[in-house]
């Protein structure tokens, strides 16, 4: 029987690159997303068996809604991919768009997040994923301050969960995808550009994988973004936030 794998925030970037990705390795997929046309033409491309599921996972009781439906079912993965960002100064940014970030990318992932790997334990193996962000890696972000707290979450969480698992001695691979920039449809939701190159939304799955196979807890795609988290931790945190400030800047002006 094909392993079956779920992925939130499938209907466009990373988490349809997941999907493409997974199936091509044989995976059957359910693809939530809260864009029903998006998920069937996603579907209809892919040589696998494939679900869909409408969701808007800003909403709790679409959680629970997802977390019953998978209730009678073995799960081997789960991408929790679902989220966001603003850019933009805090005294500025929109309150409602931010309220909505922290559904998605903290209680949404919160609550998906402990009833997969209890589900998961009781099966006695499977593997999640939360994507995060290198956001989460750096002690703060000035003009994304929101996007970063709660990419904080997400990393701090996974970190955490994932050393209860492993002193547990259980067999359920929990892991956080903190890639740097990706080109995906992230900057129009986000109102800004790069002010640094982005990687392929397939390289950084590509590498999300094999990072999944070793059993990493946490994965920065690229090895210039890889370099540059590993030396952050020399940096002076206040230089840290600085630097991230300046690159904020640059996007909101260009």
């Amino acid at each position: 029987m094909p392993h079956f794998a779920v992925i939130t925030g499938a209907s466009s970037g990373i988490g349809a690159e997941f999907a493409r990705q997974l199936s091509a390795q044989g995976y059957d997929l359910m693809l939530v997303a809260r864009r029903r046309g998006r998920l069937q033409q996603l579907a209809a491309e892919l040589p696998c068996a494939c679900e869909i599921f409408p969701a808007d996972l800003s909403q709790t009781t679409e959680c629970s809604r997802l977390l019953q439906a998978l209730e009678q079912r073995r799960v081997d993965l789960f991408v929790n991919n679902a989220g966001f960002g603003e850019c933009g100064c805090f005294l500025e940014t929109d309150l409602e768009k931010e309220l909505e970030m922290l559904d998605v990318n903290v209680r949404a992932l919160h609550i998906l997040t402990k009833g997969i790997l209890q589900k998961m334990q009781r099966q006695g193996s499977g593997a999640l994923l939360n994507v995060g962000s290198s956001a989460g890696l750096l002690p703060a972000g000035p003009y994304m301050a929101t996007y970063y707290a709660t990419k904080s979450y997400v990393v701090s969480l996974t970190c955490a969960t994932a050393e209860e698992l492993r002193s547990q001695g259980s067999s359920v691979y929990v892991g956080c995808l903190c890639p740097g920039p990706v080109d995906t449809e992230f900057n129009k939701v986000a109102n800004v550009r790069f002010a640094l190159p982005g990687i392929s939304a397939a390289y950084c799955v590509r590498r999300a994988l094999a990072g999944m196979r070793r059993h990493k807890t946490v994965i920065v795609p690229g090895p210039l973004m890889a370099a540059g988290m590993a030396m952050s931790h020399l940096v002076p945190r206040g230089v840290l936030i600085r630097m991230a400030e300046y690159q904020q800047k640059r996007k909101i002006s260009r």
